[in-house]
């Protein structure tokens, strides 16, 4: 092992005791992909070396990559076993379909900006990521033909949980998405039961817009 791959390992060390385990994410399948996943190739050469930072990153296009903490909270809130098929509303950089991949059977995503969408899955393709797959498409319409999905992770903001995805959601199954205005939003996640959907609030955050046909208009 070099000592450039041996820094990366350190930082994600450091990232995932300092930054995550820290917060009380306990999950320890999730720990286990955030210190295995290469974070620093999903960001431009010239944000390597803040790539394991707290913060997030930006990635073009307008979108960013998510602070590591954020990944870990509403991967963790999910509670997913390892069997489970999870779709996946804005691919942006990869890592957080990276991050589920490395912990679920099959990771369906999709991404309406056509660079991100190209440049992701080349990337997808070089790190042998198979058992990813991608779409480029409105996500806010989910993917009805490959659903219903047992988790569903959205990684932009809207006013509301767009209906096509709480119809393509299995029962029992989890959705996260932050919900709010413009700036500002509160992360929410609903479980589907046979008696109807369960809410639980995780606090607040901040995304980008979630643009399409159920979020905001792109203007």
């Amino acid at each position: 092992m070099n000592n450039q791959v041996k820094k990366f390992e350190r930082w994600r060390n450091d990232m995932v005791e300092s930054q995550i385990i820290a917060r009380g994410v306990t999950d320890s399948s999730v720990i286990k992909a955030m210190k295995k996943i290469p974070r620093h190739l999903f960001v431009s050469d010239a944000l390597v070396e803040s790539a394991y930072g707290d913060h997030p990153l930006p990635i073009g296009e307008g979108q960013t990559i998510s602070q590591p903490y954020i990944i870990a909270e509403m991967t963790q809130a999910l509670e997913l076993k390892g069997d489970e098929r999870v779709l996946e509303i804005g691919t942006g950089s990869g890592y957080q379909a990276a991050v589920l991949a490395a912990i679920v059977d099959r990771v369906y995503t999709i991404e309406r900006n056509n660079t991100l969408f190209l440049n992701t899955k080349k990337l997808f393709d070089k790190l042998k990521y198979h058992n990813i797959v991608t779409k480029y498409s409105d996500g806010t319409l989910g993917w009805d033909q490959q659903s219903p999905f047992d988790a569903i992770i959205v990684t932009a903001g809207g006013e509301e949980i767009p209906e096509p995805l709480i119809k393509q959601l299995a029962p029992g199954g989890k959705l996260i998405m932050p919900v709010g205005g413009n700036f500002t939003q509160e992360l929410i996640i609903v479980k589907k039961t046979t008696k109807g959907i369960i809410t639980k609030n995780l606090g607040g955050c901040r995304f980008v817009k979630l643009i399409g046909q159920h979020g905001w208009k792109n203007n």
